[in-house]
């Protein structure tokens, strides 16, 4: 069996490599797991987030469940806290769902969050995901193209594969499978590697769904039964959808910078392969 380095992206060497310095390490007010990856000298920051941690707390009352454990301002979209010298903001870039777990975005000063948020709306952002599917893809590399419909009611979200017009394009890469799991009952189950090129709400979930395979864990797209199933055998009761690596050039005071953060791979992610 590989190991799960083996099943990494294959990284380029970026002109400008990020280098956390060690004072972040303590003065952030980190959330529970949260763990800090990298930050840049324009003070880009990388965080990994683990599953069931919120991107930000939605009232006062998930502060201590979110990413950091600051007060959020949902108007400016900035944690802020206070220090012994002074007010500390940092404005979050990017969300992931609390069941994702992996790479998200901080900057340091309003007017770099301006600029990284362009290239997030522009799609100059790239991102990698590593998702754990029941059953296995009829080819190793496949684009995945459909038409989704979102709605959004009463503060939840839901996406329909079948029916809809808003296009979604996400580019799919069998790493391993494993055709007899003992985990799955003896059915397979799969590593796969996700390149959305759009990025809709639900889109990878909803996606693996529409062509059978379901994402562990999933408990609103995913094969309900299976779920159950998997997590009595192995314990493991997490969505697993995991935002694997980001990266992307911007420039800031007139120079060009590269930007790349990883998260690595969660073991359990492996561990029934």
């Amino acid at each position: 069996m590989k190991n799960a380095r083996s099943a990494e992206p294959r990284e380029k060497t970026p002109s400008l490599v990020s280098a956390p310095p060690d004072d972040h390490r303590t003065t952030l007010p980190l959330g529970r797991g949260v763990i800090l990856i990298t930050r840049d000298p324009n003070g880009l920051i990388a965080l990994n987030k683990p599953a069931g941690i919120l991107s930000h707390p939605n009232e006062p009352r998930d502060q201590p469940r979110s990413l950091l454990n600051a007060r959020y301002e949902t108007n400016g979209e900035f944690f802020e806290w206070q220090t012994e010298a002074n007010v500390r903001r940092l404005w979050l870039l990017n969300r992931l769902d609390s069941a994702t777990s992996g790479v998200i975005l901080l900057a340091s000063t309003e007017a770099l969050a301006r600029e990284i948020r362009t290239l997030f709306r522009e799609r100059h952002i790239s991102k990698t995901y590593a998702a754990l599917v029941f059953g296995h893809p009829a080819e190793k590399s496949q684009t995945w193209r459909d038409r989704l419909a979102v709605q959004k009611r009463g503060g939840q979200i839901r996406t329909d594969a079948r029916a809809g017009n808003i296009p979604a394009e996400s580019r799919m890469t069998l790493l391993r499978t494993r055709r007899d799991s003992p985990a799955a009952g003896g059915a397979p189950i799969s590593l796969i590697q996700l390149e959305p090129k759009t990025g809709r709400s639900h889109q990878l979930r909803v996606q693996c769904a529409k062509r059978c395979l379901p994402i562990i864990g999933d408990a609103t797209y995913g094969d309900f039964r299976a779920n159950r199933e998997f997590a009595k055998r192995t314990a493991e009761k997490r969505l697993f959808l995991h935002s694997w690596e980001t990266h992307f050039e911007y420039t800031h005071a007139g120079r060009a910078h590269a930007f790349r953060a990883k998260a690595e791979l969660p073991e359990a992610f492996t561990a029934h392969l």
